[in-house]
This record gives structure tokens, sequence and C-alpha cells, in this order.
């Protein structure tokens, strides 16, 4: 609907986060550190033919990464509608799913609340913590106001938004509550491996080394030190990080905005063109 901004605006912190590149950097980190909960990986992992061992459903992760980035892009920069609508079909999707905890036989649901938050923040803490590191100019205040914006996401999937940190200092809080629960299980070393070298054809090797495994190490590195601790593989110092963050997000960000929106999906063309040229994201 022509002059619908949405569940954020133009004005909003998260209209323009959301517009970087260093997002997808950003969202790789999200899986890495989301699938340390054990509760919450089993439920993508027995429910996912992406993340099964089998020829054809290790292939289609591919589907699934970009099923999530198309997610995020329609609540960030579509209307009121298309955000309610995408929630639904992510809520409807997970009502109907369960996973089993292997050493206890217990099933639980998919969209236990506690399983959600913990997406949740793992997510938004990824955005931030990257963007942040690469240079992206978020003060204080404004990564306070991301947090409470992204309530209104949390409140699509499913949440309370009541419930959701409103700050850095409540997100703080919440992951040292969650952190003893953390592991690594068979089902994180899976994502760990789909990461590190996801199904490529044979021809595109090599171009798989080139270009996906420098993201997907940075992604990792940008990681907190318990996780590196919990995956058992070194990282560069954080300092080190945040100089290839910084140089990744120069880099990135020399592209023309307009010639890197026209990638698909182009949620951030149509939604410029449903609004106005000034409602173009940027820093």
């Amino acid at each position: 609907m022509a002059g619908d901004e949405g569940l954020f605006g133009p004005r909003s912190v998260t209209w323009q986060l959301h517009g970087d590149p260093m997002m997808w950097i950003a969202g790789v980190r999200a899986l890495y550190l989301q699938a340390l909960h054990p509760r919450a990986v089993r439920g993508v992992t027995q429910n996912s033919a992406a993340f099964r061992m089998t020829g054809r459903g290790r292939r289609d992760a591919w589907g699934r990464l970009m099923r999530t980035a198309n997610f995020v892009g329609t609540v960030t920069y579509g209307t009121t509608g298309d955000a309610e609508r995408a929630g639904a079909a992510v809520r409807g999707i997970h009502r109907r799913l369960t996973a089993t905890d292997p050493a206890t036989g217990e099933r639980y649901r998919v969209d236990d609340p506690a399983l959600l938050l913990w997406v949740h923040c793992a997510e938004v803490d990824s955005y931030l913590q990257v963007l942040r590191r690469s240079g992206y100019p978020v003060g204080d205040t404004q990564a306070d106001r991301y947090l409470r914006e992204q309530r209104a996401g949390a409140r699509l999937v499913g949440l309370d938004p009541a419930q959701v940190p409103a700050d850095r200092a409540a997100l703080a809080a919440y992951f040292a509550r969650v952190r003893p629960e953390l592991a690594l299980t068979p089902e994180a070393r899976l994502i760990d491996g789909f990461l590190r070298r996801p199904p490529t054809p044979a021809p595109l090797v090599p171009l798989r080394a080139l270009l996906w495994r420098p993201v997907a190490d940075l992604a990792y590195g940008a990681l907190p030190a318990h996780a590196h601790r919990l995956y058992g593989r070194p990282a560069p110092p954080p300092a080190a990080v945040t100089r290839r963050l910084r140089a990744t997000g120069r880099l990135l960000r020399a592209v023309p905005p307009a010639l890197r929106w026209q990638l698909p999906p182009k949620h951030i063309l149509r939604a410029v063109a449903r609004l106005g040229p000034g409602t173009r994201p940027g820093p």
C-alpha cells in the first residue's frame, strides 16, 4: 500500500541498520551462536531436510538461509500487511513442529517462548555487534533504541514484547542467564560443518574457498569468547577481528547502494518506490 511505512519506518534505527551489507556476515554469526543452544538447534535439525545427512537435503540448506534473509527484509521494509502475513506464516510453521531430546526422550514444541527468545536475542545481538565493530555509526543510545524497536519483530514470531530485552543491559543479563545452558552438541557440529563447507557443486568448490570461507571465518571470529571455547576452534584476537570487520565494511560499502539493492528480492527498492527517494537507508 502506497505510503505505508510498515512496522518500523524510515526514521527508525532498524530501517537504517538492516540496509547495510554487513548484515550478511552478522546473519552467519547469528547462526553460529544460535546453534549452541541444544534445544533450539534440535528444533532446526530434526525438522528440516536442509540439515539432514542427505544429498538433496543438504543442498536445500541454501534455501533455508535465503528464506531467513527474506523474512528479515519483509518485516523491515515491507508494508504492515506484508510483515504481519510473514509473521503469521512463521508462527503457523512453528506451531506444527516439535523436537525430541535424545538423552531423555522428552518431546517439546519448537515455538516454546524460551527457544524463540534465544533465536531473537542471538540475531539482534549479532546484527548490533557486527555492524558496530565494522564501523557503522551506532551510538549506545541508538543501540538501545534498536533493541526496543526489535520487540515488534519479536511479537511477529510469537513472543510477548514485554519479555524481550529492550536495551543493552537487559540483553547482557539475558545472555548471562542462558550461558550455562549452551553446549557443543552433535547438531551444533553439523551446523558448524555446513557453515564452514556448505554443499557446493564440485566445479564451484574453489570459488567457495575463495568467496564463502572468508565470510564464515569472519562471522565465526566475531563470536563472543565463550562461544569460541565451546566450539573448540581458535579465533583471532578480538582486535584483529575488529580490523577485519572494518576493512570488510569499507569494501562492501564502497559498492553503490543502488547496485547492491538490485539483488533479489529487492525489498529496499520496493520500499523506496513506495515511500519516496528520501527514505533510502544509510548511516
